[in-house]
């Protein structure tokens, strides 16, 4: 390997080492507590060096919404995309999002929830970053709703974005219930909460067909 892709290579390694320091800051005490010093702290790197990657606070922050938004693909929808479409890859999709900060080893919980709490009446960059990937998500999540109702186990009069709206609800009630209340039964209370709204969309069985009637007995 040639010295410059060596250097490529460690300042990749080094840049992919501040990233996994941020988003576990971000997670912990929120996207504006990240600083070129914080991290310099946090990562035992030098200042300068962490300039050399990320030129200005916003830089740094929007960079470490990117890779807690990358984390969050990986964990939640690439591997529902496995699962069949339907209720299924549905319930896959509601299932990872809930879990996905613990398994990721997010010890302040989910960093795009934080970050949607922390910019919500705050113009600028980070809240224009968090939308976007917020309408990402939920105009991905309406097309797996669709595919539900294409597959006719969802009503077709069932509203996708209405569906949405209400499971974020659900979600958003999960993390307030566990996190801040340290209810023990936030994740039962979620998964009721989801299969509620599913059952209240779900399409009714197909009627049987005349050949499978029983036959009408004669008097």
């Amino acid at each position: 390997m040639s010295p410059q892709a060596l250097k490529a290579r460690k300042g990749e390694e080094t840049r992919a080492q501040i990233l996994d320091a941020a988003v576990q800051q971000a997670s912990e005490a929120g996207f504006e507590s990240l600083t070129i010093g914080t991290l310099a702290t946090r990562t035992g790197l030098s200042k300068s060096g962490l300039f050399a990657h990320f030129g200005s606070r916003t830089d740094l922050q929007v960079a470490a919404l990117d890779e807690a938004a990358r984390r969050f693909t990986e964990a939640v929808f690439l591997p529902a995309f496995q699962v069949p479409r339907g209720l299924r890859r549905l319930r896959a999709l509601f299932e990872n999002w809930i879990t996905w900060p613990e398994h990721a080893q997010l010890r302040g919980g989910c960093p795009i929830h934080a970050a949607s709490a922390e910019y919500d009446d705050q113009p600028g960059p980070m809240r224009d970053a968090v939308v976007d990937r917020q309408r990402l998500v939920a105009r991905e999540l309406a097309k797996a709703v669709q595919m539900a109702v294409d597959s006719g186990e969802l009503r077709g009069d069932t509203d996708a974005s209405q569906f949405v709206f209400e499971m974020f609800g659900v979600i958003l009630a999960y993390y307030h219930t566990q996190r801040v209340l340290g209810d023990s039964g936030a994740l039962t209370r979620a998964r009721a909460g989801f299969e509620r709204l599913v059952e209240a969309h779900r399409a009714p069985p197909p009627a049987p067909s005349p050949a499978s009637r029983p036959a009408a007995r004669g008097r």
